[in-house]
């Protein structure tokens, strides 16, 4: 075992740590108070290169690993949940059915582009009825000559009414298998059909600064060419894509456990009480000791998954497990951290008051920690 970055992963991760220090960090808090969605820092976080990072060069990709793309998201994440939602959903969730289950010329027709980092795509899953129940989705797609007529309404996608939105990949109904089971396809469609609208969602508690979107479809009509890979194929794409996001939720608890972490320490080491550092007192030096070990251990499973998936071995039950155990060590992490600065700690102003509220969405998003333990289970047959 190796457990060594390689000389290109340690460039990586030292020039988006820069990154997201200097371009992203002094933004962050204004950005999430306005919830303001940032096209300059967009459109910069695809100037470095990271979006298709894990595509072929051929389609307008990076060519690199899965741990060089999650050790990105990673990075990120350690500044600010948002932006990493941004990387982590347009990559995974935007580029990644397309660039594994699309034509040629759909490839070629959109990749280009998302891989530039100057458009999103967004993945159409999640519905008012239909959340960890996604095979109960309502949304229909019913073919009519040489076009899908589509109708239903989506909630919670990411990057999909950006002013860099190009569209969504949309699972729906389209038909009955022979043992009454619904016929799932996914099937692209572009932001500006007639009959789709995406519309931004406002008032959430976490991730202010990343676009969500609700996703209506009134009789909108697109070529039948649209659908993604084969008919009736869209329940296991979908699995396999939120396989491969699992893995950039758990970069986002990691990355984001870590930084809440360096704020607590920071801030344990300079705030003194009773004449001495509180860093100094064993209750919190143990608090401090539990994180750093939990964040050790995250990324160990995190980096395991992610060398399975790029070894062509089977990853799934790992990359549950790792975005499982991220999510919530996340979780713990900042509330530790918060618990430290204390008072100071429930501010705006202080960093930590933001990871705190980052860090729900990730034992909820992508599969909630109970689907992911019921996912566990199965993969070690336990049910």
């Amino acid at each position: 075992m190796d457990f060594q970055l390689s000389m290109e992963q340690d460039i990586l991760r030292k020039s988006v740590r820069d990154f997201a220090e200097k371009e992203i960090a002094p933004q962050a808090q204004r950005l999430d108070a306005d919830e303001e969605f940032s096209m300059e820092t967009f459109w910069a976080m695809g100037e470095l290169g990271l979006f298709g990072m894990i595509v072929d060069e051929a389609y307008g990709g990076q060519g690199m690993d899965y741990i060089s793309y999650i050790i990105a998201v990673e990075e990120i994440a350690r500044i600010d949940g948002s932006h990493a939602a941004t990387v982590a959903a347009g990559n995974s969730l935007g580029i990644g059915p397309i660039f594994y289950y699309g034509s040629e010329e759909q490839k070629h027709k959109y990749l280009p582009e998302l891989c530039a980092g100057r458009a999103l795509w967004g993945f159409g899953l999640t519905e008012p009825n239909a959340g960890s129940d996604a095979g109960g989705a309502r949304t229909t797609a019913v073919l009519d000559g040489d076009s899908w007529l589509i109708n239903g309404s989506k909630i919670f996608i990411t990057n999909a009414s950006t002013p860099a939105s190009l569209g969504v990949t949309v699972m729906a109904r389209t038909g009955v298998f022979p043992d009454g089971r619904p016929e799932l396809s996914c099937i692209l469609v572009e932001n500006g059909t007639p009959g789709f609208e995406a519309r931004p969602m406002h008032g959430k508690m976490m991730w202010r600064a990343s676009n969500t979107s609700e996703l209506y479809f009134e009789d909108c009509r697109v070529p039948a060419t649209n659908i993604l890979g084969q008919r009736g194929k869209g329940f296991h794409q979908m699995l396999a894509t939120l396989d491969a996001g699992r893995l950039s939720i758990g970069a986002m608890g990691v990355g984001g456990a870590q930084g809440a972490y360096e704020l607590a320490l920071k801030y344990a080491k300079q705030r003194e009480q009773f004449g001495r550092p509180i860093a100094a007192f064993q209750v919190n030096a143990f608090k401090l000791a539990d994180m750093a070990m939990e964040i050790e251990a995250a990324r160990l499973l995190l980096y395991k998954a992610c060398w399975q998936k790029d070894n062509h071995q089977s990853f799934s039950k790992l990359a549950a497990m790792a975005k499982l155990y991220a999510s919530e060590v996340m979780g713990r992490v900042a509330t530790e951290a918060v618990q430290l600065h204390g008072g100071y700690g429930l501010m705006r102003e202080y960093d930590v008051e933001r990871f705190f509220r980052d860090q729900k969405l990730l034992t909820i998003g992508e599969g909630t920690s109970e689907v992911q333990r019921l996912v566990i289970a199965r993969l070690i047959g336990a049910i």
